[in-house]
């Protein structure tokens, strides 16, 4: 078993390399737009209020920290925080006013104390090498009356969007490891009782988790989908060690298993998630 420091080294390494310049090359053609219904509800959960002082955690390049941005307005100021220098230079770029973009992980970050009255997430809290290290020290930057609100991913076998191309494609590449129950990964939060345990070891008040389900977007075609899914993912670790025929094999049986699920949208299959919120305790 991995210790927390080799989970946290792995995981800063993946997105400061393949995995930051895999979401900067698909971030337009498919990931913000995939996300776009989900990223209402979290933010519509959030309420951030105007004056507020926030954290957006994993903030990638930043549109949610903008969004928070225009909320809060500019008697308020967002933190986005990232493990990955490349999609924080990106952020950068934004030129949020009323925002400031820092590289950190979240276990270690200095935050300042009792400062902020909320931290947001969306989709950025299941990549912790040290899940209950990290919500301390988020609960530590937070005001008596702070909250904290995220989104993330429920089970593999819940979100057929990210399920159905990996099943396709496996018998043609490489094994594609699994993580263990308390490794990092895209669904490391789906269980549920994990999620409590984790906020309440952190010192956070009982949480409030509910499932929100929602259609998600991949692509304009079938072949659209297939031709970009080695881009990012899992997936895109098994194109790496595969050959030219393999990849071409999966690409293809990508193709097919998607093709019923496309229409005049696009290709569409079901996505879960659990919206969660609590109180600093």
């Amino acid at each position: 078993m991995k210790s927390k420091e080799e989970l946290a080294a792995e995981q800063a390494a993946f997105w400061n390399g393949p995995g930051g310049q895999g979401w900067l090359a698909s971030y337009h053609q498919r990931i913000e737009r995939s996300v776009a219904d989900l990223g209402r509800d979290v933010l519509s959960a959030a309420a951030a209020r105007p004056g507020e002082h926030v954290i957006d955690v994993g903030c990638g390049m930043g549109g949610t920290t903008a969004e928070l941005a225009r909320a809060i307005g500019p008697t308020g100021h967002v933190l986005g925080v990232d493990i990955s220098e490349p999609l924080i230079e990106r952020a950068r770029s934004h030129r949020v006013d009323n925002a400031t973009f820092v590289v950190g992980d979240a276990v270690t970050y200095p935050f300042k104390a009792a400062t902020y009255d909320l931290v947001f997430s969306r989709f950025g809290v299941m990549f912790f090498g040290d899940p209950v290290a990290a919500f301390k020290n988020l609960r530590h930057a937070l005001k008596p009356t702070g909250r904290l609100v995220f989104l993330c991913w429920r089970t593999p076998q819940e979100n057929p969007w990210g399920l159905v191309p990996l099943r396709a494609a496996a018998p043609f590449l490489p094994p594609i490891p699994r993580p263990g129950p308390e490794d990092p990964g895209q669904y490391s939060f789906g269980d549920r009782a994990r999620v409590e345990r984790i906020l309440t070891e952190a010192g956070f008040g009982t949480p409030d988790i509910k499932p929100i389900d929602r259609p998600i977007w991949m692509g304009s075609t079938a072949a659209e989908v297939a031709e970009n899914t080695g881009r990012f993912g899992p997936l895109a670790r098994a194109f790496a060690d595969a050959g030219p025929a393999a990849i071409e094999k999966a690409k293809a049986a990508i193709a097919e298993v998607l093709a019923p699920h496309q229409g005049s949208d696009g290709v569409m299959l079901p996505g879960a998630c659990w919206l969660v919120s609590a109180g600093k305790g």
